[in-house]
């Protein structure tokens, strides 16, 4: 497990970034001084934030229970921080993990200006990569990757890394898109060019997975797929559902 040090401070490294296409960090960095803005380019996961972050949480409790303490949590591709601070107000002590350097700046800037609840449990953050953390022997009970195994250059071995920096009995969470018709036309060319919910270029609608193969690569990574639900948008807010054709989030489990 990670030790409390890992949680109490911030770090800065310049990690060799396997997993990371330096154009999907330059794309990201480019939208962090406004990532907090719920009206902003982060709109949508603004939106959809309190759905994944709760539908996680509730999938941990039996792990939660089985180990009796506060479970530590790597948010990977965090980002400003919505999931990482909402994590940490759930119970969890939280790192947050991003390549790109002015997404973790903006997250500590936030954090210092909102701090958290004196019922929240800790949370730092660290600028660099998964492959960073797996050479310094690191792991979790839980892992968080909402909205980021769409982004990397290799999804397999990017699951990989996820399992390795799992304990034994750990979970990890993963949401992304489907690669369908629909996804096609609401969440590319809907959302980014015809409604501008996104700034173009947010998504590559070819590097979309589809539930069987993302269950595929857990298994070729040790994985077991066990839970898993759709998230649509059902006015006035985002809620699970059987249709997994656009977006959705899952479970693993590491035997």
């Amino acid at each position: 497990m990670a030790s409390e040090n890992d949680f109490s401070s911030t770090v800065t490294s310049k990690p060799t970034q396997h997993s990371v296409s330096e154009d999907e960090i330059a794309h990201f960095s480019a939208l962090a001084h406004d990532w907090w803005n719920p009206r902003g380019p982060m709109a949508p996961l603004h939106a959809m934030n309190p759905l994944r972050t709760e539908w996680v949480a509730e999938r941990i409790t039996p792990l939660q229970t089985a180990r009796g303490a506060c479970l530590s949590l790597l948010d990977i591709g965090c980002g400003a921080g919505l999931a990482s601070e909402a994590f940490a107000k759930l119970g969890f002590n939280t790192l947050g993990l991003d390549a790109s350097t002015a997404g973790i700046e903006a997250a500590k800037a936030h954090l210092i200006e909102h701090p958290l609840p004196e019922s929240a449990a800790a949370l730092s953050y660290r600028n660099g990569s998964a492959e960073t953390l797996v050479e310094e022997g690191q792991q979790f009970d839980v892992i968080s990757a909402l909205e980021i195994i769409e982004h990397v250059t290799d999804p397999q071995a990017f699951l990989k890394l996820l399992a390795d920096l799992t304990l034994p009995g750990g979970m990890i969470a993963v949401s992304t898109l489907n690669r369908t018709a629909r996804s096609y036309a609401f969440a590319k060319f809907g959302a980014e060019y015809l409604l501008r919910l996104l700034p173009v270029g947010t998504h590559d609608w070819k590097k979309f997975i589809k539930p069987e193969e993302l269950a595929r690569m857990g298994r070729n990574a040790g994985l077991r797929m066990t839970d898993l639900a759709g998230m649509s948008y059902i006015p006035p807010k985002w809620r699970t559902t059987r249709d997994t054709g656009i977006n959705y989030i899952a479970i693993f489990t590491k035997d």
